[in-house]
Parts: structure tokens; C-alpha cells; sequence
């Protein structure tokens, strides 16, 4: 990625909706050239795709937390399993599988303590290979909107 691939990348995640003809005058290119380059960070598997963001409190998520879970057996299939019916938990809106002392974590959002509640001890809890769980209850949550490649 050259200087204007970088530009450009910036630009689009601030606003994946920008015009092609704003993005252009921001980054100083025609826009046949952001367009054509856009095309070869899609190919390239830079770009992996352009979304909305939602806001999770207006749809009634407005408790989140992190579930470390472990799981037994510790098996390629286990895993594979839980991460693929995990994401099918409509509670759960990312699955992380790790290394080292806990094997996933669970981002979860729901709409008040006592659902989390409910989905632990209802859902989670009643999983035969899950041997155990921890909640951190998430009470803001900030991100980088605009990621860089590292040096």
C-alpha cells in the first residue's frame, strides 16, 4: 500500500458513504483513480467490505458484556462447534476463540442485567462442554474507527 492506498483507506473508514468525487478532492486523485484503486483494495483483501453502524441501545441492547468460557473436551470439533452456535445465540454479537486460560469470549448485548442473567444460567450454562464461564459486565466501550498498517 503506497501513500494514496493508505488515504484512502482512512477516508472510507470514517465514511463508507463518502461520493467518490469528495473522496477524490480529499485525497487529491481523480476519481477514476480512488475508484479504480477502491477496486484493487477489494482485491486485494484490504477493503473486506463497507457496513452500517447500528446503534446497540436502539435495538433494546443496552447491557453488553465479555463471557470467558471454557469448553471440554478441548477438540478441533469442539471448538469449531461451540464458535458456529455461539454466533446463532442471538444474544451473542462476536465470538473470539483464544488461547491460554479461557478458550472464548463471548461479546454479548442484551437488554438488562436480569437477560444476561437468563442467558447465562438458560442458555450458556446448560451447554455440556462448557465446564465454565466469567462475566465482565461492559460499561463503556471505545474503538479505534480509523485503523493504520503498522511499520
Amino acid at each position: 500500500m503506497d501513500r494514496l492506498d493508505e488515504q484512502i483507506v482512512d477516508e472510507l473508514q470514517r465514511d463508507a458513504r463518502i461520493p467518490l468525487r469528495d473522496l477524490a478532492q480529499i485525497v487529491g486523485a481523480a476519481p477514476s483513480t480512488c475508484s479504480e484503486r477502491i477496486r484493487r483494495l477489494e482485491q486485494r483483501g484490504v477493503i473486506t467490505g463497507f457496513r452500517a453502524e447500528v446503534s446497540l441501545s436502539a435495538l433494546g441492547r443496552r447491557v453488553q458484556a465479555l463471557v470467558s468460557a471454557q469448553v471440554r473436551p478441548l477438540s478441533a470439533d469442539v471448538i469449531d462447534t461451540f464458535e458456529r452456535e455461539a454466533l446463532a445465540m442471538p444474544e451473542v454479537m462476536a465470538v473470539y476463540v483464544l488461547a491460554g486460560g479461557d478458550d472464548f469470549v463471548l461479546h454479548v448485548g442484551v437488554g438488562s442485567i436480569e437477560d444476561l442473567h437468563l442467558f447465562l444460567v438458560n442458555t450458556l450454562s446448560r451447554r455440556r462442554e462448557v465446564v465454565g464461564f466469567r462475566t465482565s459486565t461492559i460499561f463503556r466501550h471505545a474503538r479505534n474507527q480509523t485503523l493504520t498498517r503498522l511499520e
